[in-house]
């Protein structure tokens, strides 16, 4: 019977309890060599794959590669959580001109190298967007253990990542596509990029207005356990979503995540859903390095060295020029392209996608991790010769060319106001571009689902299509009404209507293009059931005669579906909403930094600690689970985990990080841990503290414990008072150290 069922043991329990116990081991000797744990999951994998034989292979290949895809989904879902759309609103200018600039030059560098190495066509597309994307997990590493967290060039590096993680999943799909079709021309990757636009923005639009509204409804009924499976369910019904429609799975996890990341949930999932990722990462890792030849590395060691040194070179180099462009001083620009001279985990996914389509050579993906790995040790040296480089530029460069630079950083800098023009332009391409991909997904949803299943079920062709018309016209009504009839309530719009009476006719213009597009719409919906000519006529007379006359009611839906909407977007800024604005000093910038429960200023008022008399940074709010204090006052406490934003230069934060930042010591694992138990003694002549009071007798001293209680007479005195004497047959109950207690009663 034992043998039988040792041979219905699932290969995959026997391969996953064989890649996880050597991923263990070997992320434990990473994480005692202080590199990161990526490098050491691919180790693992090396070691448990088909090309390293010195120990044992794992059976099923296949569905630990299942599992990796699987990881690759949770790797993208988190990424998603902490990504946010808005975080790409903010970083400003400068992160994404230097982002434009170094993906750009890394791409065209990246297909250059590939064409100079004599590869085909694929395998140097694939290396260009493998050379393109920086890797944030070694970048966060790097940061922390040179303590360079608070400088302000980190903030100009952490936008360019935002933007790169974007960008990462662009290059997903559209390597995807053309891996696939395998047409390189323009046009393919414009209808491609339009095709990824349109559902990017319907999900988007979409899954905001409804996911969010459902999870605060439900809120009352969930607790962490169906809080993490509802997640997870988005997810995965995302990523079918997306392969349904034609894009990889990555994607679909990503998009979910994202609109997660605008919910009041947020953390929360992300927090749930880290466990689940740090998993199927692993096994993803795992499953990148099972994929590693070390014969393959041997035989490509020279373009191994060739395409480590242009990353570096060329990211430091484009990287330091668009930050330049940026308006950055040329310190804070080294700083920054020296800061992203390193490949990672997208590059991975993005090598695993050629593997995966059949489409990259056998050689493309251990080089890969082959550069990984090579820049991955030359990060943190990289970033601390920043600033000696900069020293050495600064005075080595003509003094024409220091203060031309020093000039363009300071008027690029300065705040421009927008013209009335760019205002106007910019709300009618926002009603414009919102409300027709709106339209658009309606039509296609009514006509390529609705109708045919309405069809089908009424058995009358006729009757099903014009129920499936007049279902569509009542959904796409109010953006009907948005785009064509409402009215663009701004200042700017009215300042040009009435101060300038040559500006009427472009207004006018536009007014009616409005009208127009969605005369377009109504008949490409009306197009399915009549000839063209009756369906414009029947759309002029909605949008002409009816819609008019239901002004008022659909006006009042639409604003309330853009009340809606707008809610679910800055949900999570309405209930942390802050005052704090960002009007600082030219050399100032805000810094976030979690106060240690190690730290002397925990449980002390800002009085007391005096912090812009010792350092010269100031408090601009205090952070407390979902309570945020704005500009506290002195009389405010710190508190142990309080999250504080401060308001510093560059040397005054890095002077106040180790007071509030304390690392807490490793936990020493060799010494015994006292154990803590509750035991009986008898009180009888042997006893050490016969007629004794508890507090005389120094038993709590002696045993790191605590008298529970004291059996007398058959009666019972629960905690006891500290001045109740011990007497003869009393029976002590008492916490404390074992062998402490057993030292007393031997």
């Amino acid at each position: 019977m034992e043998d039988l069922a040792a041979t219905h043991l699932p290969a995959l329990i026997t391969d996953l309890a064989f890649i996880l116990g050597t991923a263990g081991i070997t992320t434990l000797i990473f994480k005692k060599l202080k590199q990161p744990l990526v490098l050491g999951y691919i180790l693992a994998g090396l070691l448990v794959g088909p090309n390293f034989t010195f120990l044992p292979s794992i059976t099923d290949g296949k569905t630990i590669r299942v599992w990796g895809e699987i990881g690759v989904i949770f790797l993208l879902f988190n990424l998603g959580l902490e990504f946010s759309f808005k975080k790409l609103a903010k970083v400003g200018g400068t992160a994404s001109i230097t982002a434009i600039t170094e993906l750009l030059g890394m791409m065209i560098l990246g297909f250059a190298t590939g064409q100079l190495l004599e590869w085909d066509t694929i395998n140097s597309m694939f290396l260009g967007g493998i050379m393109a994307i920086s890797s944030t997990t070694i970048i966060l590493r790097a940061f922390d253990e040179l303590g360079v967290k608070t400088q302000k060039f980190t903030g100009v590096v952490f936008g360019v990542l935002i933007v790169e993680d974007l960008v990462a999943i662009l290059l997903l799909v559209l390597l995807s596509t053309v891996a696939v079709s395998q047409q390189f021309g323009g046009e393919a990757l414009l209808m491609a990029m339009l095709k990824l636009a349109f559902f990017l923005s319907i999900w988007f639009l979409g899954g905001i207005y409804l996911v969010p509204s459902f999870l605060r409804k439900a809120s009352k009924l969930m607790n962490a356990e169906t809080l993490l499976i509802i997640s997870v369910a988005l997810c995965l019904l995302m990523v079918v979503l997306a392969s349904e429609a034609g894009f990889s799975p990555a994607l679909g996890a990503f998009i979910m995540g994202s609109i997660l990341a605008e919910t009041v949930f947020s953390e929360k999932i992300e927090h749930l859903t880290k466990s689940v990722k740090d998993l199927f990462g692993a096994v993803f890792f795992v499953s990148v390095g099972m994929l590693i030849n070390l014969a393959t590395l041997a035989d490509y060691i020279g373009p191994i060295l060739l395409i480590s040194g242009m990353l570096i070179l060329g990211k430091c180099t484009f990287s330091t020029v668009g930050a330049l462009i940026s308006g950055q001083p040329l310190k804070q620009a080294i700083q920054v392209g020296l800061s992203l001279t390193q490949i990672g985990e997208f590059s991975f996914i993005i090598a695993t996608l050629g593997v995966t389509l059949g489409v990259t050579s056998h050689y493309l993906y251990p080089i890969a991790v082959a550069v990984s790995a090579l820049t991955t040790f030359t990060t943190p040296f990289l970033i601390r010769s920043a600033e000696p480089l900069a020293n050495f530029l600064d005075q080595k460069l003509p003094h024409h060319w220091r203060t031309r630079i020093n000039n363009y950083s300071t008027s690029a800098q300065a705040i421009s106001n927008a013209t009335d023009w760019q205002l106007v332009l910019r709300s009618f391409a926002q009603i414009i571009v919102t409300n027709s991909v709106i339209l658009i997904g309606m039509i296609l949803i009514n006509t390529q689902y609705l109708g045919p299943l309405l069809t089908v079920t009424i058995a009358n062709p006729l009757w099903g299509n014009l129920l499936t018309v007049f279902i569509a016209l009542v959904l796409m009504s109010p953006f009907i009404y948005a785009l064509s009839i409402r009215r663009i309530r701004t200042r700017a719009y009215s300042r040009l209507w009435r101060d300038k009476k040559y500006t009427r006719g472009p207004l006018l213009v536009l007014e009616i293009a409005r009208i127009l597009l969605a005369l377009v719409f109504v008949g490409l919906l009306l197009d399915q059931l009549f000839s063209l000519q009756v369906a414009l006529i029947i759309a002029a007379v909605l949008i002409g005669i009816i819609f008019p006359m239901l002004t008022q009611r659909l006006r009042k839906t639409y604003d309330r579906i853009e009340r809606r909407f707008l809610t679910n977007l800055h949900a999570r800024e309405l209930e942390n909403e802050s005052p704090v604005k960002k009007i600082l000093p030219w050399d100032a910038h805000l810094a976030e930094f979690r106060v240690s429960p190690e730290s002397y200023f925990a449980g002390r008022t800002l009085i007391d600690l005096a912090l812009r008399e010792r350092f010269g940074i100031n408090i601009a709010r205090i952070e407390r689970g979902r309570t945020i204090i704005p500009v506290p006052r002195g009389t405010e406490y710190l508190y142990p985990m309080d999250r504080i934003t401060v308001i510093g230069t560059d040397e005054q934060l890095a002077e106040f990080k180790p007071h509030v930042e304390i690392e807490a010591p490793e936990m020493d694992m060799t010494f015994d841990q006292p154990d803590i138990s509750l035991r009986q003694l008898t009180v009888d002549k042997k006893f050490p503290f016969l007629q004794q009071s508890i507090r005389d007798s120094g038993i709590r001293e002696k045993t790191n414990g605590l008298v529970v209680g004291i059996e007398r007479h058959g009666e019972r005195i629960l905690n006891p008072e500290p001045n109740t004497i011990f007497e003869p047959d009393d029976i002590v109950w008492l916490a404390g150290d074992t062998r402490l207690i057993k030292s007393i009663d031997s």
